[in-house]
């Protein structure tokens, strides 16, 4: 019998992973940036070359603010305007992660935000689910199948979302899994969004929603109570209501905390990016590993690969390296994110008895 494989970054890429918060537009190559920008004569990009572009990137998404991280997206989402731009950043999008080891993927972005050529809600809809079928099926070539489902985000600063639930809604049967709000949450509640989120459970639709990045409890709190979502997109302000006075079976949990517990409400928790927005100040700060002891249901995310010049792989990596997971740990973080995903149980199951415990099965050896 040969014994587990080393938890190195080779290794990890060979682990079975679900993806449950990435978003479409924080995920470009850089390369593609620039060869989109060419051909639809966009010329404001800050470098002119792919490591150059992809170092600034990098380097600007990592203020400290939220806000600030946010403007990079100007320059991505400037190339996703047509057809072409949106099919091919789809595609490339389910190919990368297929290659990273990824096996099913959510991945999110706002359509509000691709119609500046004159495409309308439903045809960026449509032309980006067909750019993900085509990385799913190019990536089976290779040897690398993945399912991806689209979820749809409305902005938190904008006053379409109710049109955004509606879309989501009418592609449900066509790939798009869920709908999420995202942007700035000082200022911008998410009750301001009410009439969507009422919209969707009529419609028994699936919802996440970005709360406690940023913004402490009450917004998780609100978007808990009033609108009822499914999952916390980030998340991490939840230990504001988590005191630990010693060791952490001593741990006293208010009454959010306990209730996300123990209503296993799923956390997307994007370590990497966290730290980039200010929303913990180092890795080692991070409250992922004492809500992994504390039995919350943890997800281990990207966020924005671009931005954060990362992977599934790498953030694992990355926790495995500050907080000492080993292989099981690993796998029990993917089956939290398998548990939770927005497709149909048997499919969840599916994955998880037949895709992922047997890839661990193997690195635990």
């Amino acid at each position: 019998m040969t014994g587990p494989a080393p938890l190195d970054l080779a290794s990890i890429r060979r682990a079975p992973k679900a993806l449950l918060h990435d978003h479409l537009d924080g995920g470009l190559r850089p390369a593609t940036v620039l060869e989109l920008a060419a051909d639809c004569g966009y010329d404001e990009l800050p470098a002119s070359d792919a490591a150059g572009l992809g170092a600034w990137f990098r380097d600007a998404a990592d203020s400290g603010s939220l806000e600030r991280y946010l403007e990079t997206f100007a320059h991505t989402v400037a190339v996703m305007q047509t057809p072409e731009g949106l099919r091919r950043v789809a595609r490339e999008c389910a190919i990368d992660l297929a290659d990273d080891g990824v096996v099913y993927a959510e991945v999110r972005f706002a359509p509000e935000q691709h119609l500046e050529k004159g495409l309308t809600l439903d045809e960026v809809v449509e032309h980006t689910l067909a750019g993900f079928r085509e990385g799913e099926a190019i990536a089976a070539e290779q040897g690398n199948v993945i399912r991806v489902t689209c979820l749809l985000t409305a902005m938190r600063h904008a006053a379409r979302s109710r049109e955004i639930a509606e879309l989501t809604v009418r592609f449900r049967d066509a790939g798009v899994g869920g709908f999420d709000i995202a942007g700035a949450e000082a200022g911008f509640p998410p009750t301001r969004h009410l009439d969507a989120f009422e919209y969707l459970r009529a419609n028994h639709a699936h919802f996440t929603i970005h709360a406690g990045e940023a913004f402490g409890l009450p917004s998780i709190h609100e978007a808990l109570a009033f609108c009822g979502c499914d999952r916390l997109g980030h998340g991490v302000r939840i230990t504001d209501d988590i005191s630990v006075p010693g060791d952490i079976a001593d741990a006293r949990l208010g009454l959010v905390a306990n209730y996300v517990r123990d209503m296993r409400v799923p956390l997307e928790l994007c370590p990497s990016s966290n730290v980039q927005t200010g929303a913990v100040p180092s890795l080692d700060k991070h409250p992922f590993d004492l809500l992994a002891r504390l039995r919350f249901r943890v997800t281990v995310n990207t966020d924005n690969r671009l931005m954060s010049d990362t992977s599934m792989s790498q953030e694992m990596r990355k926790l495995v390296d500050t907080f000492g997971y080993g292989w099981s740990d690993l796998e029990r973080f993917t089956i939290n994110a398998m548990k939770s995903a927005f497709i149909p149980f048997p499919d969840r199951l599916k994955i998880i008895d037949e895709v992922i415990k047997p890839g661990y099965a193997v690195l635990l050896g």
